[in-house]
């Protein structure tokens, strides 16, 4: 790939290549006006579609000429009468007010309207609110600035070229940029073999489906009424797992805003309607705060009998002794838990800039027993380079661009149970001890490309060695297997500091709290886990020491 600096019309060049990716692989989902962009789009001369692309990346509708500055491209008036008989761009379209003043700097709005001296030096929101009730009407630039010497264009394309955007990249949150960012190699992705079958949408009902729910989530996101968004919401997507579960989160969402509304009825019934990790429990608790006490416990109770995960178990636990105690049950004693050990340390507070867990670390380490911050790191990382072919596995549906960070189907509930196979193999190296040279080689061979479980600037070759030497792989195979239940979950909530002694090849994870810091609810799961399978963890508090009188 040509680097942007020796390309002018790089831009171009990536606009054309998601076109042509398009037109390889989803041909048969396109519309007959989006045919007709692509053909006609490859028929202008060059300097026209640079300026039609330049527009597209660029934000807003309106644009002057003499804006629209770019030495490929030449005079940019020239170049849009190519565009003009295509429809796709309009020249001296009618403006607002408001879309006049986005153009105008404030010396030409005091030219345009005449404005007195006490005028000029308002700020432009104070000239604008003072001229609207004179200029309430539409204009085009050239009635409104008759002596400009510039014109303006209005581009018109912009939510065809976004559609194509969305079908390259199966959302609407990448934008061109990470061509130019791959280009320069500040983003580096795996390359994956795409099939004819790997394609984010399978059918145009999916492109209109995943634009319905944008629309209800960026109305959401603009406080629109939670009634009228879940009005408009679509149906559930059929096949297509990654799109219902899009749905179901915004199900979600609108369920935590009746609940913190106090909405309690319509609270439930978005919760009970709604299958996103956590809304089942959501809807025990919003019965409970409504008083339907009998109705809360027999929901908890079918989901005690099946928990969707520990997350969810946990929570059932903290509300299971409330119902319990407000319908005169007799209540069970708790399930005896697995000790996790704790230690106490009291010292002088350092002088800024400090951090608690940097305090702790550097209170610990020596020579012989390095510390290091690692928190959720170092135990991704592990995974992610043990696992690196079976996470980038080219199954359908996991991979339909060149610009994936990790599989769309990361946070499926098949996601394990898609690729068993090959995650079975990886764990399977923990035992033969091939798992060395796996992790070793693609943390070589691996450097710096994407990958949603590797922070690469955290991860060291002594921090690796450390590891490897010193963690059991029988330890290894347990956390990446509770992993591999629930990726979403359980990728974080590792304890904050692990401190090695190579020499005695061990090691020990230590989670710091600070003065009125807490456990969080995945912190608890994990150092649970730990103990329960005689992990060496602990749980260090730490108070400031009082200063020498």
């Amino acid at each position: 790939m040509i680097k942007e600096l020796e390309n002018p019309f790089y831009y171009l060049d990536n606009f054309e290549r998601v076109l042509h990716w398009i037109g390889e692989r989803y041909t048969d989902l396109l519309t007959e006006q989006e045919h007709a962009f692509m053909r006609g789009f490859a028929g202008l001369p060059r300097p026209s579609r640079a300026l039609l692309v330049r527009m597209v990346m660029r934000k807003g509708k309106y644009f002057r000429t003499s804006k629209l500055n770019y030495a490929e491209i030449g005079c940019a008036r020239e170049a849009a009468l190519h565009l003009l008989p295509t429809g796709w761009i309009e020249n001296d379209p009618h403006l607002t007010l408001e879309q006049l003043f986005e153009l105008l700097s404030k010396p030409e709005i005091g030219t345009v309207f005449g404005l007195a001296a006490h005028q000029k030096n308002a700020r432009k929101s104070e000239q604008l609110a003072a001229l609207l009730p004179v200029f309430g009407d539409e204009r085009p630039f050239s009635d409104w600035y008759r002596d400009a010497g510039d014109s303006v264009v209005a581009i018109l394309i912009k939510p065809l070229c976004d559609r194509l955007r969305l079908i390259f990249f199966g959302n609407l949150r990448q934008d061109w940029t990470e061509f130019v960012l791959s280009d320069l190699g500040v983003h580096n992705y795996e390359q994956v073999a795409f099939s004819a079958s790997s394609r984010g949408f399978r059918s145009r009902a999916d492109i209109d489906h995943y634009l319905a729910l944008h629309s209800c989530k960026e109305r959401f996101l603009a406080d629109e009424p939670a009634d009228e968004v879940l009005r408009d919401l679509p149906a559930p997507s059929a096949g297509n797992e990654w799109l219902a579960g899009r749905r179901e989160r915004l199900l979600f969402e609108i369920a935590r805003r009746y609940e913190r509304q106090q909405n309690w009825r319509k609270a439930y019934e978005a919760y009970a309607a709604c299958r996103f990790p956590g809304a089942r429990a959501r809807a025990v608790r919003v019965l409970e705060k409504n008083g339907e006490f009998g109705p809360a416990y027999a929901l908890l109770r079918e989901a005690q009998a099946d928990p969707e995960s520990d997350a969810e178990h946990q929570q059932l636990l903290r509300i299971a002794p409330r119902l319990m105690r407000q319908l005169g049950h007799a209540r069970a004693g708790p399930r005896p838990a697995a000790s996790v050990p704790r230690f106490d340390l009291a010292l002088p507070m350092p002088a800024p800039p400090w951090w608690v867990e940097g305090v702790v670390r550097d209170h610990l380490a020596s020579p012989e027993a390095p510390v290091f911050y690692v928190e959720n790191t170092l135990i991704n990382a592990l995974f992610g380079l043990l696992s690196w072919d079976a996470i980038f596995s080219a199954i359908p549906g996991a991979f339909f661009h060149p610009f994936h960070r990790g599989p769309a189907d990361l946070h499926s509930a098949d996601f394990f149970a898609r690729r068993e196979t090959q995650f079975r193999a990886c764990l399977d190296q923990l035992d033969s001890g091939e798992y060395r040279a796996t992790i070793t080689r693609n943390f070589r061979t691996k450097q710096g490309i994407q990958s949603p479980f590797l922070a690469w600037d955290f991860i060291g070759q002594e921090l690796l060695d450390m590891a490897l030497d010193c963690i059991p792989a029988s330890h290894l195979k347990k956390w990446f297997g509770r992993m591999l239940l629930d990726i979403k979950a359980n990728r974080s909530g590792f304890p904050d500091l692990i401190q090695f002694w190579p020499a005695e090849r061990r090691y020990h994870m230590i989670e710091v709290k600070g003065p009125g810091d807490r456990l969080q609810d995945n912190q608890l799961r994990w150092l649970a886990y730990c103990a329960e399978h005689q992990m060496p963890v602990s749980v260090c508090y730490l108070q400031w020491a009082e200063p020498a009188p």
